[in-house]
């Protein structure tokens, strides 16, 4: 198997990150198909892209700014392997990076590490808030399906600009905090920042799903969206939470096969890295 080029120890017991692929969309109904491809494209394009070779060696394309993570690479695996993998990766204290698939598969992990770390601040990223109660158990519910194991007055929405009417109803219902791409534009990526960050718990989980970015900077998402996040500003918000310490993280609905020139895998591998060498920096 082709590894992220970010990891760097075959040691699983070593490291502070672990990086999980997980092809499957099989809870998806985007007209769109194909975000089972996304862990081993990102992986080929982090290796294309973001490393070169330089006198014999492998380097990579950013800055470690003094400090290298300990990154691993544990692989594909299968929905059905989720729980019993997110239990092995929370018993040794170590952070997952997850790659999707469809967005329904952050349900199962959110609802695993919290059995460890109880309930968590969800940031979610997303044009669309995942806010439907009527029908459960599919990328369109991932909210609604979680919130047992997250603690709603520290959580927060970023992207969302396409809500369905019973989201709204629920948004509202629980007083969800909700950033949109206009208020960015409107109060300034630096105001928005601060409000997120004095929002959060001290356990926090991100969901990225990528079409929170506009598609001009991410073009192969499953449902894209217009009117969305600049790339700059989406992983500015992300590295300045990251800092702060995160529980885990996932890159949801990438579809390769509706990609420009790989820009949305080269984004989603960029995206790991920032946070990966952000985190706990502060």
């Amino acid at each position: 198997m082709e590894k992220i080029c970010w990891a760097n120890t075959d040691d699983f017991e070593q490291s502070e990150f672990v990086i999980i692929g997980i092809p499957d969309e099989s809870q998806s109904n985007a007209l769109r198909k194909g975000t089972e491809e996304a862990p081993l494209k990102i992986r080929q394009i982090s290796n294309l892209h973001d490393s070169f070779e330089r006198d014999g060696k492998i380097s990579l394309g950013r800055p470690f700014q003094g400090y290298e993570k300990q990154v691993h690479d544990f692989g594909d695996i299968r929905r059905d392997q989720i729980e019993n993998t997110y239990d092995k990766i929370s018993d040794s204290s170590k952070i997952p990076i997850s790659i999707g698939g469809d967005h329904s598969i952050t349900r199962q992990i959110i609802n695993t590490i919290a059995k460890r770390h109880g309930k968590i601040s969800l940031v979610y990223f997303d044009a669309h808030p995942d806010f439907v109660s009527s029908t459960t158990n599919y990328y369109g519910s991932v909210v609604n399906d979680v919130l047992s194991n997250i603690e709603i007055s520290s959580s927060v929405q970023i992207g969302i600009r396409t809500p369905e009417l019973e989201e709204l109803d629920n948004i509202k219902k629980y007083n969800l905090k909700v950033i949109t791409p206009f208020d960015i534009r409107e109060q300034g990526i630096k105001q928005v920042t601060n409000s997120v960050l004095s929002k959060l718990g001290d356990k926090v989980y991100i969901s990225f799903d990528m079409d929170c970015v506009d598609p001009a900077y991410a073009p192969g998402v499953s449902v894209p969206v217009p009117l969305g996040l600049n790339s700059t500003d989406a992983v500015y918000l992300l590295k300045e939470i990251a800092k702060r310490g995160i529980v885990g993280m996932d890159v949801m609905e990438v579809c390769p096969s509706f990609d420009v020139k790989d820009r949305t895998s080269h984004l989603a591998s960029r995206i790991i890295s920032e946070v990966l060498y952000s985190s706990g920096e502060i």
